[in-house]
């Protein structure tokens, strides 16, 4: 398999606790969390997707929020 391009930051929020535990669990792993958080990324994309994933593929456009829609102005 392809290389993927490793280009795009994600910045997330979490409780600090959780954040110790989870290095911590990386370390013993002898994995980054980065690489950890990538692998638990392709796999929730395969899992929705329903087939493996391929770094060669066209990112899909974002889906729309299913909620009320707004009344034009």
């Amino acid at each position: 398999m392809p290389l993927e391009t490793r280009t795009a930051r994600l910045t997330i929020l979490i409780d600090p606790r959780k954040k110790a535990v989870f290095e911590r669990l990386c370390a013993e792993d002898d994995a980054t969390p980065s690489q950890v958080v990538r692998r638990l990324i392709r796999g929730y994309i395969e899992e929705k997707q329903g087939r493996p994933w391929r770094p060669e593929q066209e990112p899909l456009a974002p889906r729309r929020a299913s909620g009320p829609k707004r009344a034009p102005r």
